[in-house]
């Protein structure tokens, strides 16, 4: 492990840090880079036992001797509070922050050869959501996550608090052919199930009950749902009946409550 104080926010070794609450800005340095954040030692703890690689830490001088527990081998930067919020653009209140290595991505077919259950992320944009998703998949136990080329990143900074690091946990990968990635699914065995509102959708109790034996669910972007093109790949569109005027949930409280009917369990 080594230590470096640092009193300057226009240090260059800290790069990798800055501007952190620029989405935009962040949504391309991060992958151009081949890094992604960790903050706080959970999640940060959780990836390193997903076998991701640590390049730095940066926290503030109290929560150094933590961080030195849990990344022995990597440089930690040690800088006032003032430093750290001038260079992230926020008060890291979690203690620390980690530069972290992305892994590769699976290709699609490799990564659901033994799955039962696959969840599907059409643009949706909201990183809390995409974290949040996540988060039920590793709970309630999906085997795999699929994300289109305009979802929003699982490995930005705000997805992988939300999801609690559990995004180091559920195989996931981009599909690089949507909506064609459905067709390859179905090719491979699955069932494919939309969650929308539209003419003549089952019932998600209905079609959990069928026990289909794999499932890939697809979940559609925040306001409009699934895109037409989508909805001309599934085989079918499913719906969670709703009461009291209200016609559809929130997206990430959807998926959950759509991977709890089709855990491997069985509905009910």
């Amino acid at each position: 492990m080594t230590r470096i104080d640092v009193d300057s926010p226009d240090d260059p070794r800290l790069d990798a840090y800055r501007d952190l609450t620029d989405v935009a800005l962040r949504r391309i340095v991060e992958p151009a880079q081949g890094l992604y954040m960790a903050e706080g030692e959970k999640v940060i703890r959780r990836a390193i036992a997903a076998g991701h690689r640590v390049r730095s830490v940066l926290c503030a001088a109290r929560w150094a001797p933590s961080m030195e527990d849990v990344v022995p081998f990597a440089t930690i930067y040690v800088a006032p509070d003032a430093v750290l919020e001038s260079v992230t653009g926020y008060h890291v209140h979690r203690g620390a922050l980690a530069a972290m290595e992305r892994p590769a991505l699976p290709a699609l077919a490799d990564m659901v050869a033994n799955a039962r259950l696959v969840v599907v992320l059409e643009g949706i944009v909201d990183h809390a959501n995409v974290g949040a998703i996540f988060r039920s998949a590793a709970g309630i136990g999906a085997d795999a996550v699929v994300v289109t080329p305009t979802c929003a990143d699982p490995l930005y900074r705000r997805a992988v608090k939300v999801s609690m690091g559990t995004v180091f946990q559920i195989p996931w990968t981009r599909a690089e052919q949507w909506p064609g990635a459905l067709d390859t699914l179905r090719s491979l065995g699955f069932t494919i199930a939309g969650l929308a509102l539209a003419d003549g959708a089952q019932p998600l109790r209905e079609f959990a009950a069928a026990g289909h034996e794999r499932v890939a669910l697809v979940l559609g972007t925040e306001g409009d749902g699934l895109s037409r093109e989508s909805l001309a790949h599934i085989d079918m569109p499913v719906v969670i009946p709703m009461r009291g005027g209200v016609d559809s949930l929130n997206v990430a409280a959807a998926s959950a409550v759509a991977m709890w009917e089709l855990r491997r369990d069985g509905p009910g």
